[in-house]
């Protein structure tokens, strides 16, 4: 009964934690501009999303090591401190863009500007966090995210070509706009393979002291939360796809997005989209803060833990108030929220081969897995995907910005 409830658990958090602000507005960015052209963009990210869940997941619970820790270990300091420090960076502005998803959605209910709610909205995530445990922060943000399922009966209601949706899982060339049709590509796979997810994730398991028993949870997890939630993400998209592209609206700003409920749930639709947004992006400055804090504790060898008192792990709970602190204070410079999202996005994607590489060779090390090393079909998956998402990012980001995007 206890692995049942932890698989039931673990796919409410796919469900309740796979959107957040990068989701919804490269979906919704994806939908606008070129309808279902890009589902395979999504697909494509939680294939590879649902390997990396399940290999960190079996990482914590074989070796008893979370990813920072382990890396470090294998390779050093000196070798595990270059991706961590590319992945600080960018957790700045994934923080940034998720505590501006939460104040724009309490713009849409109050009408107040974005950057007056962004110091309250971040001191209400430390607190969260601080007062927090583990458990608690991951069942309730995950609950509350399962108002995302307003996508799914909007996107059914108004009934989108399913053939045309299904068409939309094979990879096409754009028939215009090459460069933006890329871009979002790149950040659908940024938004969904996000790195602070596998730190998160390996850390919790280690907290709640998994073991070998747990590998067939954890594969049932990874599988099916990741693709429930995968089907959010598909959701956003058809409902920009019918509400937005046949308007001409490119998705220029959140505000853009907000009305894609409304045609199929009327009234409804603004107060659900902006529940969606906020629910998820205050569950998502959660989860990066404190994967963050991890993160950094592990690869300094300090002590960590969520479940503890904060006063007992004081560096621990510092990194994510600085963190927190550095992503409230950029959203207060007058940066485009969406644009924000967007790029963080992007260059997520530049850095996946950085950050997962490492990982990858543990995954195949017998010395930390034993006999639960990687497979040939999930490393290939992973490395292939990692690598195109680098390159195409690598080239779009420039043309993207020369472009005015």
């Amino acid at each position: 009964m206890k692995k049942v409830l932890q698989v039931a658990l673990g796919v409410v958090t796919g469900i309740g934690g796979f959107l957040e602000a990068g989701s919804i507005a490269t979906a919704a960015q994806a939908g606008a501009s070129f309808r279902y052209a890009l589902i395979w963009a999504i697909a494509l990210g939680t294939i590879c999303l649902i390997f990396l869940v399940e290999m960190t997941g079996r990482l914590a619970a074989v070796s008893k090591h979370a990813i920072a820790d382990a890396v470090r270990e294998r390779f050093g300091f000196k070798f595990a401190v270059i991706p961590r420090v590319a992945e600080i960076l960018v957790n700045v502005l994934v923080i940034a863009a998720e505590i501006g998803g939460v104040s724009l959605a309490l713009k849409f209910i109050t009408g107040i500007d974005v950057r007056v709610w962004a110091i309250p909205v971040t001191l209400l995530i430390w607190l969260a966090i601080w007062a927090g445990t583990l458990d608690f922060i991951e069942d309730t943000t995950s609950i509350l995210g399962l108002v995302a399922f307003a996508f799914i009966v909007a996107a059914v209601k108004m009934h989108p070509d399913y053939h045309a949706v299904l068409r939309g899982l094979v990879p096409s060339a754009p028939r215009h706009d090459a460069a933006h049709y890329w871009f979002i590509a790149v950040g659908i796979l940024g938004a969904t393979i996000s790195p602070y997810m596998f730190h998160f994730y390996g850390s919790g398991a280690i907290e709640d002291k998994w073991g070998e028993d747990s590998l067939g949870a954890n594969r049932v997890t990874a599988a099916l939360g990741m693709s429930f939630g995968a089907v959010m993400s598909v959701a956003v998209l058809v409902c920009a796809a019918l509400v937005l592209a046949p308007r001409g609206i490119d998705v220029a700003r959140y505000e853009q997005a907000a009305l894609v409920l409304i045609p199929a749930l009327g009234r409804w639709g603004l107060p659900l989209f902006a529940a969606t947004l906020g629910v998820c992006c205050f569950g998502a400055a959660i989860e990066v803060s404190l994967a963050t804090a991890y993160m950094v504790a592990q690869t300094l060898g300090w002590n960590w833990g969520e479940n503890k008192k904060p006063d007992r792990e004081a560096r621990f709970s510092m990194t994510y108030i600085v963190m927190l602190l550095l992503g409230g204070t950029l959203l207060l410079t007058r940066i485009d929220p969406l644009k924000l999202t967007m790029f963080a996005m992007a260059i997520t994607a530049v850095i996946l081969p950085l950050i997962v590489m490492p990982f990858m060779l543990l995954l195949n090390d017998k010395t930390y897995v034993h006999e639960h090393t990687s497979g040939p079909i999930g490393n290939t998956v992973v490395v292939l995907t990692l690598l195109l998402a680098s390159i195409v990012a690598i080239i779009t980001i420039p043309l993207e910005i020369l472009g005015g995007g």
